[in-house]
């Protein structure tokens, strides 16, 4: 039997994803914690991935003006009572989903892609000697001079 590919998010999932992205991104913005990894340390929440069944939502976070995020992600664990019920104060879903926090690592990954591109040798196959860029570092393909 052939594998099936993993179905893309429903519209459903989207818009829980995006209200629990809200509510969570207000609360921490707004509480103030006893735990010591999250005393004065301003996080964002970039996305967040209910389950097709909205049981379980994976919080992808970073921290403001980077860091190491592990103690974050440590300190969001020992406060997640709190943060589903501060969710289910806000939010008007059957369920609650149960929250796994990720660092957020989208902005590291396309950070080493920039850095790839500006190497040397890179930048050399990249040149306008091949006509694929300009001065500008934009796309300048069939254009004449």
């Amino acid at each position: 039997m052939a594998r099936q590919r993993p179905k893309a998010p429903g519209q459903r999932q989207l818009r829980i994803g995006e209200e629990i992205r809200h509510v969570l991104a207000f609360i921490l913005e707004r509480e103030t914690f006893r735990d010591p990894a999250l005393a004065n340390v301003r996080v964002t929440v970039t996305e967040v991935r209910p389950s097709p069944d909205l049981r379980h939502a994976r919080v992808y976070i970073v921290p403001l003006g980077g860091g190491d995020p592990k103690p974050i992600l440590a300190g969001l664990k020992r406060v997640k009572p709190f943060l589903r019920r501060e969710l289910a104060s806000r939010l008007t879903t059957k369920f609650i989903p149960d929250l796994i926090f990720s660092a957020d690592t989208t902005f590291d990954e396309a950070e080493r892609i920039s850095r790839l591109l500006h190497k040397p040798e890179v930048a050399r196959d990249l040149s306008d000697d091949y006509g694929v860029l300009g001065e500008d570092g934009l796309a300048r393909l069939g254009e004449e001079e």
